[in-house]
């Protein structure tokens, strides 16, 4: 297997040349944790464009969706030298989920339970007294694939852990691609595709079975009538057209999200950059007080 291919040698950290700014960065990093979701459809093919996002971003916390990549092919190095640490959940061509963090993480928790047959898709550590699952739900293809049916079984497995599982009294964020469109708003066209995949009424019912574990959708709480969108379809030019979906959520627990101060789907990272093609997903982030 070839070698991954590190960042481009002409990009540089950012140089801070005021004092007084620099103070004002390390003032902000002392009392703001920002946290992230990310599905990069292939790290091999998006490694230089999550390490650019990286960079400008500078998250201290982010859940990595759609790996492709076993574990012993992670580029543990390549994010070491932006200063991240990586724990992972990986999978051969498919799948696979993994937290990059700045501090130590302590796993908690690899795949859902009783659902191995879909892959790796559930990763959650604990970081900075924060309990942090990322998660790839399965997509179900369609209403007569036999995948739809066990996407809602998925759910429902979902749900049950999280009750039983995870401690929502505590600062807690469960995040990724979900997969589903909880309502209109997160349609780029609800008249036409209600009732299809990730527009089912079944389909909502499980997200909100999910909410009713005690989570919030931080994106949606925030913003009540937005309609930004996260997903949009290589062809067609549908990121142009603005024809998408919003299926990648921060889902919080209440102690986690009276921390949030802000929200954003970072929509300029779905463009290339330098050359580089993004991922069909923008990032999700939020910014915490610590």
């Amino acid at each position: 297997m070839a070698p991954m291919v590190g960042a481009r040698a002409a990009w540089r950290q950012p140089r801070i040349e005021s004092p007084r700014l620099a103070h004002a960065t390390r003032r902000w990093q002392r009392t703001r944790m920002r946290i992230a979701t990310w599905n990069i459809n292939g790290l091999r093919a998006r490694l230089e464009f999550v390490q650019h996002w990286l960079r400008e971003r500078k998250p201290d916390v982010v859940g990595l969706q759609e790996l492709k990549l076993t574990d012993d092919q992670f580029p543990h190095d390549e994010f070491g030298s932006l200063g991240y640490q990586a724990v992972t959940h990986g999978q051969k061509a498919w799948n696979g989920v993994a937290v990059l963090t700045r501090k130590p993480a302590q796993v908690t928790q690899k795949g859902l339970p009783g659902q191995d047959d879909f892959g790796a898709r559930l990763l959650s550590v604990e970081v900075e007294g924060l309990s942090f699952t990322t998660l790839y739900c399965p997509n179900g293809k369609n209403l007569d694939h036999d995948d739809y049916e066990k996407k809602l079984a998925w759910y429902d497995a979902l749900t049950a852990h999280v009750r039983e599982r995870l401690d929502l009294s505590k600062p807690t964020i469960v995040c990724g691609d979900f997969n589903i469109c909880p309502s209109a708003l997160d349609s780029w066209n609800e008249a036409r595709l209600a009732g299809n995949i990730f527009h089912t009424d079944a389909e909502r019912a499980r997200f909100q079975s999910l909410l009713d574990c005690g989570l919030t959708d931080v994106y949606r709480e925030r913003n009540p009538t937005g309609t930004e969108l996260s997903w949009w379809d290589y062809r067609g030019g549908a990121f142009h057209r603005k024809q998408g979906l919003r299926i990648d959520f921060l889902l919080a627990s209440r102690a986690a999200y009276d921390r949030v101060e802000s929200v954003e789907i970072d929509r300029d990272y779905r463009k290339k950059k330098d050359g580089l093609t993004a991922s069909d997903h923008a990032p999700v982030f939020a910014d915490l007080r610590s």
